[in-house]
């Protein structure tokens, strides 16, 4: 492989070459085999790299079912002692981490693109996502954790108090898209809670989390607090979900409802990030050149392998022309690039499954009387899965492109004539998970978003916006999942709450020689009495 190789997505003309680091440079025996230590399996597998289909990691251990129950009898014996660590020396290890983190990014840079395929500006994404997260519940873990005082059920007489308890170990099954972001970003908050994780990542992307686990163990982690296993999604999946405390599922709707009717089969919780079909609104007075430049962002970030990228464009018919010229020609500008180094403007799709589906879903639309503005064909000379940037026009409800999630480099086009016809199509839609609003009142599009159903709801931006804002929940609606991550619930949904509650001076029934009658009155004109100084 050639890291150096960018082309121009619409011409095919190269680029000024830009580095000369090679898979072989990066991901070296020693590498897998010092990342890999401790990781429990009895078989080996290989993961591959989407910029040539070839061998990456060679040896990876490979999980059975008995292994996953190793890992989780390891983790229940380190979880105890790091339950009973206080709170903030706890929260210390994720700020330590938070530094060595972006100090040795350039490492971990080089390790997502090899196993993505994306770009190196859309890896440091993750690790300014992953960086956010762990500052922030390196600084308020112990506030969102801390016993809660609540007024008990007789004033001065009941001491009530409210604790958090760790749930025990956290089963986390983290996607291919985000190996960093959705792995370790995820077990943060579950770790600072005081629970251990048993991590299933994506074999084709486990160097990145396995990267991520050595440097919070560097960060002062115990290592058995968190343990790793790979294998097929089928087979080690399901016996992470049989044993874990709780499940953090990010993944396919398809998937998440598996993992949700085991855990529930079980009486243990769980939290699902799942697919979108996500909605861009452009308004009749938006900023056009913004607006141009957020939609390829939107679009295209991570070649559209984003749960929360923009799959369906709606844009007033008044400004569509103005709005398309611009779109579509930075759309045909972008660079597409396998280098290890900044410049290229998008990257690969992960593997030839991804491929086929984009495929499948721009030649079906157009077969059917789509146009395309832009892109709508592979790029084999780039790489095996590379697809070029695509806006589709004409594009109807029968096609699979207007209700499937495509997640690939594809966007259609929709032209509305009021926005209360852009905000019933936009909903139309099971999937809840993001959406973008661009215009410049911004009081209107503030009551628009109230309008959306969409769990996250970006103005003036794609999907950054909300999503960097982590002490705020960020999740989906309908079929794009259960619970929150981000803000309290995404520490909370790792704890248990319990409620201590102390009876002092007299019980909770008759006393001082009180019939049951005259208890019964005593606690009527009480109760009215709470309520008439407001106290309940």
């Amino acid at each position: 492989m050639t890291d150096s190789h960018i082309t121009q997505g619409g011409t095919g003309n190269p680029v000024a070459p830009e580095g000369t680091r090679t898979a072989a440079d990066v991901v070296t025996p020693e590498l897998v085999a010092r990342l890999t230590r401790g990781v429990v399996g009895s078989g080996t597998t290989v993961s591959h790299t989407p910029f040539t289909g070839e061998v990456l990691a060679s040896a990876l251990p490979e999980s059975t079912p008995e292994d996953v129950a190793t890992a989780f009898e390891n983790a229940r014996a380190a979880q105890r002692a790091w339950a009973a660590t206080p709170v903030r020396r706890r929260a210390a290890v994720l700020l330590r981490f938070h530094d060595l983190l972006l100090r040795r990014q350039p490492e971990i840079l080089d390790l997502i693109q090899l196993e993505t395929g994306k770009t190196r500006l859309h890896a440091q994404e993750e690790v300014q996502g992953v960086a956010i997260v762990a500052r922030h519940y390196g600084r308020k873990a112990p506030a969102y954790l801390r016993p809660k005082g609540h007024l008990g059920a007789v004033p001065t007489l009941t001491k009530v108090t409210e604790l958090r308890q760790p749930r025990g170990v956290v089963g986390l099954i983290a996607p291919w898209n985000y190996p960093l972001q959705l792995s370790v970003g995820d077990a943060i908050p579950a770790f600072v809670a005081g629970n251990a994780v048993v991590m299933k990542p994506d074999t084709e992307t486990a160097l990145s989390a396995l990267w991520a686990r050595e440097l919070m163990v560097e960060a002062g982690l115990p290592a058995g607090v968190w343990q790793v296993v790979l294998g097929d999604g089928p087979v080690v999946g399901p016996a992470v979900v049989e044993r874990a405390d709780y499940v953090a599922f990010t993944g396919s709707t398809r998937t998440g409802r598996e993992v949700a009717q085991a855990a529930a089969a079980r009486l243990v919780g769980c939290s699902l990030e799942l697919g979108g079909k996500n909605a861009m609104l452009v308004l009749r007075d938006a900023d056009l050149a913004r607006a141009a430049d957020g939609a390829v962002r939107g679009s295209f970030a991570s070649a559209g392998q984003l749960c929360i990228s923009m799959e369906r464009l709606y844009v007033h018919e008044s400004i569509a022309d103005d709005f398309l010229e611009r779109f579509v020609a930075r759309t045909k500008a972008m660079r597409l690039g396998t280098a290890l180094a900044y410049g290229a403007e998008m990257g690969s799709l992960v593997s030839e499954r991804q491929l086929e589906t984009v495929t499948r879903h721009v030649d079906e639309a157009v077969s059917k009387g789509a146009t395309v503005l832009a892109g709508g064909r592979a790029r084999p000379d780039i790489g095996p899965y590379f697809y070029e940037p695509t806006i589709l026009d004409g594009v109807e409800s029968p096609m699979a492109v207007c209700t499937e999630e495509t997640f690939g480099p594809v966007v259609s086009v929709y032209r509305f004539r009021d926005e209360d016809e852009a905000i019933e199509r936009a909903n139309a839609t099971s999937y809840g998970l993001n959406a973008s609003v661009w215009t410049k009142d911004a009081r209107r599009g503030r009551a628009i978003a109230t309008r959306l159903r969409a769990g996250t709801v970006n103005l003036n931006e794609s999907y950054a916006a909300a999503f960097g804002s982590v002490a705020s929940p960020m999740g989906g609606m309908g079929d794009s999942g259960l619970g929150r991550r981000h803000g309290s619930e995404g520490i909370l949904r790792f704890t248990e709450p319990q409620t201590v509650a102390q009876q002092r001076l007299m019980p909770l029934g008759p006393a001082f020689g009180m019939t049951d009658e005259t208890y019964a009155d005593f606690m009527t004109r009480s109760l009215r009495a709470l309520k008439a100084l407001r106290l309940r």
